[in-house]
């Protein structure tokens, strides 16, 4: 299973429900990744897509405690245990989380591989991302030359969990 974000130089990856920046080139690579794929993703991170709506051309699964719930044009799950059996349908390479930081906290032991677009710049963030670098079972096993937009500048990292 994968998990795919960015984040900034303290791992903050949000602030009031929203990206703390949007790099043109990292929302391509999130596409390109996710695109005819499976991506899971809690209520709030669903519900800050334009208009409230699922990803096109993927299998959106949303993990929502609300039993009433019902994310038109996705697959709503309640608990844990009902994604984790939800996932099962899938290919493990196949499936991308995508946040949000409670999501990607609980899904964190199933996953293998996490593409994160590191910004080298601090925002203020109120949603964290856990410090894979001092993580001993994690690895970078690929990484991007420095990138720019604008005067921000990021890499594409991908993280690996060791064997």
């Amino acid at each position: 299973m994968n998990m795919i974000l960015s984040a900034d130089q303290n791992w903050g990856i949000g602030c009031n429900n929203k990206l703390l920046v949007s790099i043109p080139s990292d929302m391509k690579f999130f596409r390109q990744e996710t695109t005819g794929k499976v991506v899971v993703m809690g209520r709030k991170t669903l519900e800050s897509f334009p208009g409230g709506m699922p990803l096109k051309n993927r299998i959106n699964i949303v993990l929502t405690k609300d039993a009433g719930y019902d994310a038109k044009g996705a697959v709503t799950v309640h608990s844990k245990e009902e994604l984790l059996e939800e996932l099962k349908k899938y290919n493990d390479e196949d499936v991308y989380v995508i946040g949000g930081g409670e999501v990607y906290h609980m899904m964190l032991p199933y996953c293998d591989t996490i593409h994160v677009t590191k910004i080298d710049f601090a925002y203020q963030a109120d949603t964290f991302f856990p410090n894979l670098d001092q993580m001993p079972e994690w690895e970078i096993t690929a990484s991007s030359e420095e990138q720019t937009y604008f005067d921000l500048e990021y890499t594409f990292l991908k993280y690996e969990r060791k064997k």
